[in-house]
């Protein structure tokens, strides 16, 4: 069993920047596909970002609202996967979710689930 724990979330100001680490345990994260989703207060989840397993021929995505300015990336001697966050809004402001499915090129069916990091741009 795979698990997953988020953290790097805190409080910075607008402009600033925030690194995201979802670490796994039990498994290898090289096998997994790995998103971040968000949740803001009173919306719905979204996706964020997406690493395909190691080794498919998926390609990683961005949602348009952070191309640019959002970077994921993974560590498999880590087994960790990073969300590099610049150039923060505050409408990036949610907790921050990853989860993960084995084998796959997309995030799509995620079997497992971090219980997220909150994340607060504000001035």
């Amino acid at each position: 069993q795979l698990q997953l724990v988020e953290s790097g979330g805190g409080l910075v100001q607008p402009g600033g920047s925030l690194r995201l680490s979802c670490a796994g345990s039990g498994r290898g994260l090289d096998r997994y596909a790995v998103g971040w989703f968000r949740q803001a207060s009173g919306k719905e989840r979204e996706g964020v970002s997406c690493i395909p397993a190691t080794g498919s021929v998926g390609r990683t995505y961005y949602a348009d609202s952070v191309k640019g300015r959002f970077t994921i990336s993974r560590d498999n001697s880590k087994n960790t996967v990073f969300l590099q966050m610049n150039n923060l809004e505050s409408e990036d402001t949610a907790v921050y979710f990853c989860a993960a499915v084995w084998g796959s090129p997309f995030c799509a069916d995620l079997e497992f689930w971090g219980n997220g990091t909150l994340v607060t741009v504000s001035s």
